[in-house]
């Protein structure tokens, strides 16, 4: 079973995969400002949809962007955290068609270990006023 994310904007979507990309369970929210939260108990809630356990996890897709900041930052640490945690090979990818190229990174075998959010611009850092 593979989990897919993507929370580029205020609507978060989460997706259980079996291993040839087809969607077994998805679930979408609009998430705004209780991303931090709520996506933990979100991705526990689609795992007990189908009797499963992050035992039978075998690989992580994560949308990393360009998107929301806050959004990337908080869905790409939470899934860095569990591929870390559980030994789950992650990859991150971007584009329109994201799952299915995760899908296909984690059948050959990729695994980006940490995945690194795209901003898709440069960041804006106030100088110090001092």
């Amino acid at each position: 079973m593979i989990l897919a994310i993507r929370t580029d904007s205020p609507l978060a979507i989460l997706c259980l995969l079996d291993a040839d990309g087809k969607v077994l369970q998805q679930e979408q929210w609009q998430a705004d400002r209780q991303l931090a939260k709520e996506l933990l108990g979100k991705l526990e809630a689609l795992l007990q949809t189908q009797q499963t356990s992050w035992n039978d996890v075998r690989g992580l897709i994560v949308y990393r962007g360009p998107g929301s900041f806050t959004g990337l930052r908080i869905g790409i640490t939470v899934m860095n955290t569990i591929a870390y945690a559980q030994s789950i090979p992650i990859v991150g990818v971007m584009g329109e068609n994201w799952r299915e190229e995760g899908v296909q990174r984690l059948a050959a075998g990729e695994n980006d270990k940490v995945v690194l959010p795209e901003y898709g611009a440069e960041a804006r850092i106030t100088k110090p006023r001092k």
